[in-house]
Protein backbone atom coordinates (compact mmCIF):
# COMPACT_ATOMS: atom_id res chain seq x y z
CA UNK A 1 0.00 0.00 0.00
CA UNK A 2 0.92 3.44 -0.38
CA UNK A 3 2.08 5.38 2.76
CA UNK A 4 3.11 9.36 2.21
CA UNK A 5 5.78 10.65 4.45
CA UNK A 6 5.98 13.92 5.84
CA UNK A 7 9.09 14.74 6.94
CA UNK A 8 9.54 16.30 10.26
CA UNK A 9 11.55 20.14 10.27
CA UNK A 10 13.20 19.12 13.99
CA UNK A 11 13.78 15.23 15.36
CA UNK A 12 13.68 15.00 19.20
CA UNK A 13 16.80 13.42 20.96
CA UNK A 14 16.56 10.23 22.14
CA UNK A 15 15.95 9.84 26.20
CA UNK A 16 18.15 7.70 28.06
CA UNK A 17 16.69 3.71 28.46
CA UNK A 18 18.10 3.79 32.17
CA UNK A 19 15.37 6.36 33.11
CA UNK A 20 12.39 5.49 30.99
CA UNK A 21 9.16 4.65 32.43
CA UNK A 22 6.12 3.90 30.74
CA UNK A 23 4.08 5.86 28.22
CA UNK A 24 5.51 9.56 29.19
CA UNK A 25 7.58 9.79 25.90
CA UNK A 26 7.03 9.36 22.73
CA UNK A 27 8.87 9.41 19.17
CA UNK A 28 8.94 11.87 16.06
CA UNK A 29 6.68 10.48 14.06
CA UNK A 30 3.05 8.64 14.29
CA UNK A 31 0.83 7.06 11.99
CA UNK A 32 -2.51 7.97 10.52
CA UNK A 33 -5.33 6.69 8.33
CA UNK A 34 -9.08 7.83 7.74
CA UNK A 35 -11.72 5.49 6.88
CA UNK A 36 -15.30 6.32 5.57
CA UNK A 37 -18.06 3.72 5.04
CA UNK A 38 -18.37 4.57 1.73
CA UNK A 39 -14.67 4.54 0.57
CA UNK A 40 -13.14 2.28 3.17
CA UNK A 41 -9.49 2.87 3.90
CA UNK A 42 -7.85 5.85 2.50
CA UNK A 43 -5.18 8.95 3.42
CA UNK A 44 -2.38 6.34 4.58
CA UNK A 45 0.31 8.82 6.19
CA UNK A 46 3.29 8.81 8.38
CA UNK A 47 3.50 12.42 10.14
CA UNK A 48 5.40 14.35 12.59
CA UNK A 49 4.17 13.41 15.75
CA UNK A 50 1.45 15.74 17.40
CA UNK A 51 -1.73 17.37 18.23
CA UNK A 52 -5.18 16.20 16.56
CA UNK A 53 -8.10 18.40 15.62
CA UNK A 54 -11.64 16.87 16.43
CA UNK A 55 -15.46 18.29 15.92
CA UNK A 56 -16.49 18.81 19.05
CA UNK A 57 -19.69 16.42 17.89
CA UNK A 58 -16.98 13.69 16.90
CA UNK A 59 -18.92 10.29 18.32
CA UNK A 60 -16.14 9.24 20.18
CA UNK A 61 -16.26 12.44 22.73
CA UNK A 62 -19.73 11.36 23.46
CA UNK A 63 -20.88 7.77 22.73
CA UNK A 64 -17.18 5.90 23.54
CA UNK A 65 -16.47 4.61 20.48
CA UNK A 66 -12.72 4.32 20.58
CA UNK A 67 -10.72 1.16 21.15
CA UNK A 68 -6.63 0.05 21.29
CA UNK A 69 -3.99 -2.21 21.77
CA UNK A 70 -0.48 -2.66 22.70
CA UNK A 71 2.60 -4.30 21.12
CA UNK A 72 6.32 -3.75 21.74
CA UNK A 73 9.22 -3.73 19.39
CA UNK A 74 12.23 -5.12 21.04
CA UNK A 75 16.14 -4.44 20.13
CA UNK A 76 17.39 -7.64 19.43
CA UNK A 77 21.45 -8.92 20.02
CA UNK A 78 22.21 -8.21 16.36
CA UNK A 79 20.77 -4.80 16.43
CA UNK A 80 17.66 -5.77 14.65
CA UNK A 81 14.34 -4.67 15.90
CA UNK A 82 11.72 -7.20 15.51
CA UNK A 83 7.89 -7.04 17.32
CA UNK A 84 6.31 -9.76 19.01
CA UNK A 85 3.51 -11.92 17.32
CA UNK A 86 1.74 -8.68 15.55
CA UNK A 87 -0.90 -10.60 14.21
CA UNK A 88 -2.09 -11.82 17.19
CA UNK A 89 -2.17 -8.08 18.43
CA UNK A 90 -4.03 -7.34 14.34
CA UNK A 91 -6.59 -9.65 15.29
CA UNK A 92 -7.53 -9.04 18.43
CA UNK A 93 -7.92 -5.01 17.39
CA UNK A 94 -10.20 -6.41 14.45
CA UNK A 95 -12.50 -8.17 17.14
CA UNK A 96 -12.71 -5.20 19.54
CA UNK A 97 -13.58 -2.91 16.47
CA UNK A 98 -16.45 -5.66 15.42
CA UNK A 99 -17.87 -5.46 19.18
CA UNK A 100 -17.96 -1.65 18.91
CA UNK A 101 -18.90 -1.14 15.16
CA UNK A 102 -15.69 0.36 13.98
CA UNK A 103 -14.17 -0.50 10.81
CA UNK A 104 -11.64 -3.39 10.83
CA UNK A 105 -8.28 -3.48 9.02
CA UNK A 106 -7.58 -6.50 6.44
CA UNK A 107 -4.76 -8.15 8.19
CA UNK A 108 -2.27 -8.18 5.60
CA UNK A 109 -2.72 -4.23 5.38
CA UNK A 110 -2.02 -3.96 8.97
CA UNK A 111 0.86 -5.81 9.32
CA UNK A 112 2.60 -4.13 6.41
CA UNK A 113 1.63 -0.74 8.22
CA UNK A 114 3.11 -1.85 11.49
CA UNK A 115 6.25 -3.13 9.93
CA UNK A 116 6.67 0.32 7.95
CA UNK A 117 5.59 2.43 10.74
CA UNK A 118 8.41 0.44 13.24
CA UNK A 119 11.21 0.82 10.36
CA UNK A 120 10.67 4.80 10.34
CA UNK A 121 10.80 5.09 14.25
CA UNK A 122 13.62 1.61 14.76
CA UNK A 123 16.05 4.27 16.23
CA UNK A 124 13.69 4.61 19.07
CA UNK A 125 14.01 1.44 20.29
CA UNK A 126 15.95 0.88 23.42
CA UNK A 127 18.57 -1.92 23.54
CA UNK A 128 18.51 -2.23 27.25
CA UNK A 129 17.30 -5.48 29.09
CA UNK A 130 13.71 -4.37 30.35
CA UNK A 131 12.98 -1.83 27.66
CA UNK A 132 11.25 -2.03 24.10
CA UNK A 133 9.73 0.23 21.81
CA UNK A 134 6.18 0.24 22.96
CA UNK A 135 3.04 0.90 19.88
CA UNK A 136 -0.59 1.98 20.81
CA UNK A 137 -2.60 1.70 18.28
CA UNK A 138 -6.30 3.23 18.25
CA UNK A 139 -8.93 4.01 16.45
CA UNK A 140 -11.82 6.48 17.07
CA UNK A 141 -15.35 6.77 15.05
CA UNK A 142 -15.34 10.73 14.29
CA UNK A 143 -18.87 11.28 12.61
CA UNK A 144 -19.42 14.68 13.04
CA UNK A 145 -23.00 14.45 14.42
CA UNK A 146 -24.68 13.69 17.26
CA UNK A 147 -26.61 10.59 17.24
CA UNK A 148 -26.03 6.99 18.65
CA UNK A 149 -25.37 4.64 15.66
CA UNK A 150 -22.42 2.43 13.89
CA UNK A 151 -20.23 5.02 12.58
CA UNK A 152 -19.43 5.97 9.16
CA UNK A 153 -16.64 7.86 9.48
CA UNK A 154 -13.51 6.13 11.68
CA UNK A 155 -9.43 7.25 12.23
CA UNK A 156 -6.69 4.95 13.03
CA UNK A 157 -3.35 6.11 15.05
CA UNK A 158 -0.15 4.86 16.12
CA UNK A 159 2.51 6.30 18.20
CA UNK A 160 5.09 4.61 19.85
CA UNK A 161 6.73 4.92 22.64
CA UNK A 162 10.62 3.80 24.23
CA UNK A 163 9.32 2.43 27.57
CA UNK A 164 10.88 1.17 30.64
CA UNK A 165 8.91 -0.90 33.15
CA UNK A 166 5.09 -0.34 33.56
CA UNK A 167 5.17 -1.10 37.04
CA UNK A 168 7.36 1.41 39.45
CA UNK A 169 8.21 -1.60 41.29
CA UNK A 170 9.82 -3.08 38.08
CA UNK A 171 9.50 -6.37 37.92
CA UNK A 172 9.01 -7.01 41.63
CA UNK A 173 6.56 -8.11 43.34
CA UNK A 174 3.26 -5.72 43.88
CA UNK A 175 0.69 -6.02 45.91
CA UNK A 176 -2.92 -6.34 44.34
CA UNK A 177 -6.64 -5.54 45.84
CA UNK A 178 -8.97 -8.03 45.59
CA UNK A 179 -12.21 -6.22 44.23
CA UNK A 180 -15.81 -7.26 45.71
CA UNK A 181 -17.75 -4.21 44.96
CA UNK A 182 -17.42 -2.80 41.25
CA UNK A 183 -17.38 -5.60 38.26
CA UNK A 184 -15.00 -4.77 35.57
CA UNK A 185 -17.34 -6.39 32.78
CA UNK A 186 -19.90 -9.44 32.57
CA UNK A 187 -20.41 -12.22 29.35
CA UNK A 188 -22.37 -10.67 26.43
CA UNK A 189 -20.58 -6.93 27.39
CA UNK A 190 -17.50 -5.48 26.29
CA UNK A 191 -14.96 -7.35 28.62
CA UNK A 192 -12.96 -9.46 25.40
CA UNK A 193 -12.93 -5.88 23.86
CA UNK A 194 -9.92 -3.14 24.67
CA UNK A 195 -12.11 -0.54 24.49
CA UNK A 196 -11.75 2.52 26.40
CA UNK A 197 -14.80 2.36 28.21
CA UNK A 198 -13.57 -0.65 30.20
CA UNK A 199 -10.46 1.11 31.23
CA UNK A 200 -12.13 3.90 32.75
CA UNK A 201 -15.02 2.14 34.28
CA UNK A 202 -12.10 0.24 36.06
CA UNK A 203 -10.79 3.67 37.74
CA UNK A 204 -12.83 3.80 40.30
CA UNK A 205 -11.59 1.13 42.28
CA UNK A 206 -8.12 1.24 40.95
CA UNK A 207 -7.89 4.48 42.74
CA UNK A 208 -9.15 2.74 45.94
CA UNK A 209 -6.78 0.20 45.79
CA UNK A 210 -4.17 3.04 45.55
CA UNK A 211 -5.05 4.45 48.18
CA UNK A 212 -4.28 1.60 50.34
CA UNK A 213 -1.40 0.90 48.86
CA UNK A 214 -1.60 -1.72 46.09
CA UNK A 215 -0.36 -1.36 42.65
CA UNK A 216 -3.51 -3.36 40.95
CA UNK A 217 -6.96 -4.40 41.19
CA UNK A 218 -7.94 -8.10 40.78
CA UNK A 219 -11.13 -8.33 39.44
CA UNK A 220 -13.83 -11.19 39.99
CA UNK A 221 -16.47 -12.30 38.31
CA UNK A 222 -19.66 -9.60 37.31
CA UNK A 223 -22.07 -11.84 38.00
CA UNK A 224 -21.15 -14.22 41.35
CA UNK A 225 -18.25 -12.18 42.69
CA UNK A 226 -16.50 -15.14 43.31
CA UNK A 227 -14.42 -16.14 40.55
CA UNK A 228 -11.18 -14.49 39.62
CA UNK A 229 -10.91 -12.83 35.97
CA UNK A 230 -8.10 -10.80 35.62
CA UNK A 231 -6.23 -8.06 36.76
CA UNK A 232 -6.53 -4.35 35.71
CA UNK A 233 -3.30 -4.22 33.29
CA UNK A 234 -2.85 -8.05 33.00
CA UNK A 235 -3.61 -11.43 32.79
CA UNK A 236 -3.05 -13.93 35.85
CA UNK A 237 -1.83 -17.49 36.17
CA UNK A 238 -1.57 -19.87 39.21
CA UNK A 239 1.01 -22.33 40.32
CA UNK A 240 -1.65 -24.73 42.41
CA UNK A 241 -0.37 -28.47 43.40
CA UNK A 242 1.76 -28.53 40.09
CA UNK A 243 -1.06 -27.50 38.15
CA UNK A 244 -0.38 -24.52 36.40
CA UNK A 245 -4.20 -22.14 36.27
CA UNK A 246 -5.54 -19.28 34.70
CA UNK A 247 -9.19 -18.26 34.07
CA UNK A 248 -10.90 -19.38 31.11
CA UNK A 249 -12.14 -17.10 28.67
CA UNK A 250 -15.63 -16.40 28.90
CA UNK A 251 -16.24 -13.01 27.12
CA UNK A 252 -15.49 -11.09 30.18
CA UNK A 253 -12.04 -11.50 30.25
CA UNK A 254 -9.14 -9.61 27.65
CA UNK A 255 -7.67 -12.70 26.08
CA UNK A 256 -3.96 -11.62 26.47
CA UNK A 257 -1.19 -12.05 23.40
CA UNK A 258 0.85 -12.70 26.68
CA UNK A 259 -1.21 -15.10 28.10
CA UNK A 260 -1.38 -16.88 25.06
CA UNK A 261 2.29 -16.64 24.74
CA UNK A 262 2.23 -18.16 28.22
CA UNK A 263 -0.25 -21.27 27.66
CA UNK A 264 2.16 -22.41 24.33
CA UNK A 265 5.19 -22.17 25.68
CA UNK A 266 4.63 -23.93 29.32
CA UNK A 267 2.62 -26.84 27.46
CA UNK A 268 5.88 -26.95 25.03
CA UNK A 269 8.17 -27.82 28.25
CA UNK A 270 5.38 -30.21 29.69
CA UNK A 271 3.83 -28.08 32.50
CA UNK A 272 -0.14 -29.41 33.27
CA UNK A 273 -1.70 -25.87 32.14
CA UNK A 274 -5.72 -25.66 32.75
CA UNK A 275 -8.01 -22.66 31.49
CA UNK A 276 -10.97 -23.15 34.00
CA UNK A 277 -13.00 -21.33 36.35
CA UNK A 278 -10.91 -20.36 39.75
CA UNK A 279 -12.50 -19.50 42.81
CA UNK A 280 -11.30 -17.02 45.53
CA UNK A 281 -12.34 -19.64 47.52
CA UNK A 282 -10.23 -22.29 46.35
CA UNK A 283 -7.37 -19.73 45.83
CA UNK A 284 -7.17 -18.68 49.16
CA UNK A 285 -7.75 -22.55 50.70
CA UNK A 286 -4.34 -23.36 48.59
CA UNK A 287 -2.61 -20.43 50.06
CA UNK A 288 -3.82 -21.54 53.42
CA UNK A 289 -2.96 -25.34 53.08
CA UNK A 290 0.73 -24.50 50.78
CA UNK A 291 -0.60 -25.89 47.95
CA UNK A 292 -0.46 -22.34 46.07
CA UNK A 293 3.20 -22.14 44.43
CA UNK A 294 3.17 -19.43 42.83
CA UNK A 295 1.05 -16.37 41.47
CA UNK A 296 2.02 -14.08 38.52
CA UNK A 297 0.82 -11.86 36.24
CA UNK A 298 1.07 -11.83 32.12
CA UNK A 299 0.79 -8.93 30.19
Amino acid sequence: MEIKFVKADTLKAKPDPSTLGFGKIFSDYMFMMDWNKETGWQNARIVPFGYLSIHPASTVLHYGSAIFEGLKAYRRADGKVQLFRPIENIRRMNNSAERLCLPQIPEDMALEIYTKFVDCEKDWTPDQEGTSLYLRPFMFGNDESLGVHAVHNATFIIIASPVGSYYKEGINPVKIMIEDEDVRAVRGGTGYAKCGGNYAASNRAGERAEQKGYSQVLWLDGVERKYIEEVGAMNVMFKINGEIVTPKLTGSILPGITRKSCIEVLKSEGYNVSERLLSLEELTKAMADGTLEEAWGCG
